[in-house]
């Protein structure tokens, strides 16, 4: 599919150099616009650039030169000048023969340029159940990782367990102390949240025991057979445990890359900053400052031990120099912020990380609360465990298909795939559809409505459309149809709006791959389904005719159903890339 705004952009900028050489590196400005298709905003800048030349030509006059040297192009229909901006309207036939080229080829968008993308999501800690927190990580990492693979880039997605240091000399000290005889006896810690939280009391209240988790911690990190097989079978639990919840959320492909995984490389990264005189002794700490005005990392503790500074300094050499990534997408919540921006500055003062060859971005959000905006906790105010969720979620979800009676026309199996559909779907979009720098207010009742900017809409919109193709009852499949149609005929006001609300999908997916933030493909795709409902409202894809005698005859206006088939592509393809399965019944 065509970026129809970049290609004008390039035609006007085109005029621009035509009307003003001295300007010829200026690129025109296209926006959206409620007047028109597009609009033109390069007048004013134009002028301003012009007055600093010493020459005095007002906007209006400017777009007016614009207009009447347009080179010859297939796009433009009008352009109307209103003050100093340019209403762009569209040609009816380029609209409708680039609606009928989506239909005869893949939906395919790509960028400007493809990059080796490493994206650093999820990242649950070993021993503790994953929360709401790292459901948005999940999630919105999810999301972008998809538009990213969708533009052609290559994208290896990094689950950066946390998965060592100081809580495992606890762990391990617990370990030994409650099942002595573990080696030949492996316990089954069905809950290690609880062993977790036991293990942390006895390490709080208890110096003896403190002194001897510390000592596990030094035993693992030369790793002793002994204390590495113990991490190694509290490690298997915890991804087991991590594996149903992605399972549920349909995430595939996440590559495991622990903290463990650059063991190694830590002590190569102190000898390397030490080496390059970029660290200095503080009360037995090492420390590195990444920049006079920023907070020290502390690279080395007191007593020896590497921290997160150290692991996430050797993390993002490795992603440089060995997975020769070009661009490094951290999802993290916004309080590590400052962190991240302390672990990129010490990686280009250590000469690891180079700005212009290597792009680091953090994508962080906001935390998720409950009713009124309070902290998002149990009754009990513990933080709420994502399994719990999910699967209150999942229990939620059945119960409103059921309430509409769904139960009574799909099969047990239909209903079981429409009901996990619908509730990660839900769950997923919820999150989604925000801007995720700012909190938002967790609803299973909100996000479960049928109305409004829901998944729910959004996937009863797209079974509604499916159905419509269906009940046109044709000789041949859309797809055949589609490549015999030489023409598309779309005239009616409501026709040609939801044709240009389809080919603007690259815009929005080059928006979301640019800005991080997959709201904007929320807000696109719900609008695509009202404009959906306001063509089908007025234009008559099936139509009761008269027959012979009392015989019912129907019409089936071909050029609509083509458009519905269109418009049901790009749901269908959006609604992947936020991580939603799509589901033939609803």
């Amino acid at each position: 599919m065509d970026n129809i705004a970049k290609k004008l952009e390039d035609i006007f900028t085109q005029s621009i150099a035509i009307c003003f050489p001295l300007m010829s590196d200026t690129k025109a400005i296209i926006r959206p616009s409620s007047h028109a298709d597009y609009q033109c905003n390069s007048a004013m800048a134009i002028s301003q650039g012009m007055r600093k030349r010493g020459e005095s030509i007002d906007p209006r006059s400017i777009a007016d030169q614009l207009v009447k040297r347009l080179p010859q192009n297939d796009i433009v229909h009008e352009a109307q000048i209103t003050g100093g901006f340019i209403n762009i309207h569209l040609k009816q036939d380029f609209v409708c023969g680039k609606v009928l080229q989506l239909l005869k080829e893949e939906i395919h968008v790509s960028g400007d340029r493809q990059d080796r993308v490493v994206i650093d999501y999820s990242s649950p800690n070993i021993a503790k159940e994953m929360h709401v927190g790292h459901l948005r990580s999940t999630i919105i990492g999810d999301c972008i990782a998809n538009v990213l693979e969708f533009l052609g880039h290559e994208v290896i997605r990094v689950n950066h367990l946390g998965d060592w240091g100081t809580q495992f000399g606890m762990l391990l000290a617990y370990l030994t102390e409650k099942y002595p005889d573990y080696l030949d006896k492996p316990p089954a810690i069905g809950d290690l949240q609880k062993f977790y939280q036991e293990a942390k009391k006895r390490f709080d209240d208890d110096v003896e025991f403190s002194k001897k988790a510390k000592e596990c911690v030094v035993k693992l990190q030369s790793k002793d057979p002994k204390f590495y097989k113990a991490w190694q079978m509290i490690c298997d639990i915890s991804r087991k445990e991590f594996e149903i919840i992605y399972e549920m959320l349909d995430v595939k492909g996440l590559k495991e890359m622990g903290e463990s995984f650059y063991q190694d490389m830590m002590v190569e990264v102190i000898s390397d900053v030490k080496q390059k005189k970029l660290v200095s002794e503080d009360e037995g700490r090492l420390i590195m400052w990444p920049d006079p005005a920023s907070i020290p990392l502390t690279l080395v503790k007191s007593d020896g031990g590497f921290t997160y500074d150290t692991s996430d300094l050797a993390c993002i050499k490795y992603r440089i120099q060995e997975q020769k990534a070009s661009r490094i997408i951290y999802v993290t919540d916004s309080g590590q912020e400052t962190h991240i921006k302390g672990i990129k500055s010490a990686a280009i003062l250590a000469g690891y990380l180079k700005p212009d060859e290597v792009n680091v971005q953090h994508v962080g959000f906001g935390v998720v609360t409950g009713a009124g905006g309070k902290k998002f906790k149990t009754r009990s105010g513990e933080t709420v465990r994502l399994k719990e969720l999910l699967d209150e979620g999942l229990e939620r979800a059945g119960a409103k298909l059921r309430e509409k009676e769904r139960d009574k026309e799909m099969t047990a199996e239909e209903l079981s795939v429409a009901q996990k559909a619908v509730a990660m779907g839900c769950i997923k979009y919820s999150d989604l559809a925000h801007e995720r720098v700012k909190n938002y207010e967790f609803s299973f009742d909100r996000m479960l409505d049928d109305r409004g900017n829901t998944a729910v809409y959004l996937l009863y919109s797209l079974a509604r459309i499916n159905s419509i193709i269906r009940k046109a009852n044709l000789d041949q499949s859309v797809e055949t149809i589609a490549q015999q149609t030489q023409r598309l005929n779309l005239s009616h006001i409501r026709e040609l709006r939801l044709a240009k609300g389809i080919l603007k999908f690259p815009e929005i997916i080059l928006q979301v791959a640019d800005t991080l933030m997959p709201h904007y493909l929320c807000g696109y795709l719900f609008d695509l389904s009202v404009i959906f409902s306001e063509f089908y409202e007025q234009c008559y894809c099936i139509e009761k005719v008269r027959g012979s005698g009392d015989e019912e005859v129907f019409k089936v206006n071909y050029d609509r159903i083509l458009l519905c088939e269109a418009t049901a592509r790009v749901l269908s393809k959006g609604l992947q890339l936020l991580g939603i399965k799509l589901v033939e019944k609803l």
